[in-house]
């Protein structure tokens, strides 16, 4: 375990995270006042509060993310481009976005790299992250996902929305990181609730964590 890892240079990595449907704006407030706190990279909500969240964080380090076709991906590719650019307008400084993940499986290559690019397009310049739900691909697949995001002009490879069969893995975050190279940046997200888990992932070559528990994770940092 790396003693690189100081509470500063950790928290600047981490996006806190709410995205329980049971969340309220009062609790997401606090979500915001603990990212300025610790100086984490960003607060990430659901589209509903990014107004909100980007009203309280402006002035400050912190960006302000929502979601977009979260959490099944499922959405139209007109609906995620809507969204994405409703909530830049209202604020948003990163969008992070879930791919077509049954169009990937079904080998609609094209189809996918679309509905990515319409989402580039309707962000205007703000920094995109795809969510590819690795838990539900095979390496291959995964491979193949990086390379439409790349070709879509996104900036990030997301791992997971943290509400499917699986989170973030070590073995994915490598895989992805050899496939990619510097190409694109890796959000790990889901499941990571620790310390070790964060930085553990951090040195797989992941460049942010998407997680709930950053203010326990930035606590038990050196």
């Amino acid at each position: 375990m790396s003693s690189l890892w100081t509470k500063e240079k950790l928290a600047a990595r981490i996006e806190h995270t709410l995205l329980k449907a049971e969340a309220t704006a009062g609790q997401v407030l606090i979500l915001c006042e603990e990212a300025i706190l610790h100086r984490f990279a960003a607060v990430c909500v659901n589209p509903v509060y990014i107004e909100t969240v980007a009203a309280r964080l402006k002035g400050t380090p912190v960006k302000a993310c929502s979601v977009v076709g979260f959490p099944l991906g499922a959405n139209t590719t007109a609906g995620k481009a809507f969204e994405a650019g409703l909530a830049v307008k209202v604020g948003a400084q990163e969008i992070d976005m879930v791919i077509q993940v049954g169009a990937l499986k079904a080998g609609e290559h094209d189809l996918v790299q679309k509905d990515i690019r319409a989402v580039v397009e309707a962000a205007q310049g703000v920094v995109v992250k795809v969510i590819i739900e690795a838990c539900y691909l095979n390496e291959n697949e995964k491979k193949i996902a990086c390379e439409l995001i790349l070709a879509a002009g996104a900036h990030y490879v997301k791992t997971s929305t943290g509400l499917g069969s699986g989170g973030a893995t070590l073995e994915d975050v490598r895989l992805l990181r050899q496939t990619v190279g510097n190409r694109l940046k890796i959000k790990a997200a889901g499941g990571i609730r620790t310390y070790e888990q964060a930085v553990a992932m951090l040195e797989a070559g992941a460049d942010r964590i998407g997680t709930s528990s950053g203010v326990a994770i930035v606590q038990a940092a050196p």
